[in-house]
């Protein structure tokens, strides 16, 4: 069964983007975020919910259309609404089973695409297999965190660490078993 993989830059203190969405600290180039860029083209579908789509429009994003042009896009909202959407865009309410019958259908690993709320939904749900941490070597001391307000303790197991000349890591880790 496919893995969803939480493939996320993230401060050393644990934040996804700074106050009021700012994501200027992070590296933005470099040979640690071409091996990123380089990973997202083995996915072929993505997860997210409606705040980290919407992140996109800053960048240029139109609604209704993929992020990633390669990749089929489930967008988890109850309130977000776009009357015309690309053919490989889907707008799902926010559900569980809905999640699992994507991982079941997937035709590769799921890249979960950011979103503090979203991803600590999933967590409190046992629904993330692995986080590859783009750990940057900042801190931001506020902003959006890695699990949004998530409390749910889980164990992690470290598989993989890449270290790259400008101090950007990415860390692989799998869940642990019974947590």
């Amino acid at each position: 069964m496919a893995k969803i993989i939480y493939y996320v830059a993230s401060s050393i203190d644990g934040f996804i983007a700074g106050a009021n969405d700012d994501i200027n600290d992070f590296l933005p180039d470099g040979a640690g975020v071409e091996k990123y860029l380089s990973d997202l083209q083995n996915f072929k579908t993505v997860i997210m919910g409606r705040r980290t789509y919407e992140f996109g429009y800053k960048y240029g994003l139109e609604p209704g259309q993929p992020a990633y042009p390669h990749m089929e896009h489930f967008i988890f909202s109850d309130s977000l609404r776009i009357k015309k959407l690309a053919e490989t865009v889907h707008i799902e309410k926010k559900s569980i089973e809905r999640v699992k019958e994507i991982k079941e259908s997937a035709k590769g690993d799921i890249y979960l695409c950011g979103g503090g709320t979203f991803s600590g939904w999933l967590l409190d749900n046992g629904l993330i297999d692995q986080l590859k941490l783009k750990l940057n070597p900042i801190i931001l001391g506020e902003g959006i965190r890695l699990f949004g307000n998530s409390t749910t303790k889980a164990k992690w197991s470290l598989k993989d660490t890449e270290n790259f000349d400008d101090g950007l890591k990415i860390l692989t880790y799998d869940i642990g078993k019974g947590t």
